[in-house]
């Protein structure tokens, strides 16, 4: 997994075709790896908006206050804000793994599982990656992927898979616990337009 490596490529959310949600599993990937640096907060910011009649309305207001957000934060104060969220010393306030907020107990089962799914994939982990498998950074990037191998139904039916298992039931406690810290200011709006997108794609893979 890339989520450092992936070129960033997004389009405002009207109508999030395959290239554009390659673009924001990657954004997210990477907003959810590490705090972000200024070029991509300028990138953000540059961002048009959508205007608020748009379709997809909820992911367009959600998009449109992040590049709000991105304008006026400080890449150092945001690499910050990432650190006491979701690194922490000793327990993060907001733990980004999938397994925690996927079951009580058995999370070493839903990881191993996970591992067997990603190197049958040839996706495995490489040797310089600090970071488990179900960190949500990861799974957004191994989506990313999923995506650039095409339309076909049986890559339709891999994305649809791995999001079942791994980011529908996960993603809603994960982004509204960053949205409760007290300490979430940008992050706040990256949870709240990750919540509105993967609930778009909850809707959209129910077809594929």
């Amino acid at each position: 997994m890339s989520a450092t490596l992936t070129p960033l490529k997004f389009q405002p959310p009207e109508v999030p075709e395959d290239g554009a949600r390659a673009g924001y599993y990657a954004l997210l990937a990477r907003l959810f790896y590490s705090g972000p640096a200024a070029a991509l907060l300028a990138t953000i910011g540059g961002a048009d908006e959508i205007a608020s009649g748009a379709e997809q309305s909820a992911l367009a207001d959600a998009w449109n206050k992040l590049a709000a957000a991105a304008r006026v934060m400080e890449a150092e104060a945001a690499r910050r804000e990432y650190d006491e969220i979701l690194v922490g010393t000793g327990k993060a306030e907001v733990t980004p793994y999938a397994s925690y907020y996927l079951a009580d107990t058995g999370r070493e089962k839903i990881l191993a599982r996970l591992r067997g799914e990603l190197a049958g994939w040839g996706l495995a982990r490489s040797g310089g990656a600090h970071e488990p498998e179900d960190h949500m950074a990861g799974l957004f990037d191994v989506m990313r992927h999923l995506i650039s191998l095409g339309s076909e139904d049986a890559a339709l039916q891999m994305q649809r898979g791995f999001f079942d298992r791994y980011i529908a039931r996960s993603y809603p406690g994960f982004c509204s616990a960053i949205s409760k810290s007290e300490k979430a200011n940008f992050y706040k709006h990256v949870a709240h337009f990750a919540e509105s997108f993967l609930a778009v794609e909850t809707e959209a893979l129910k077809v594929f």
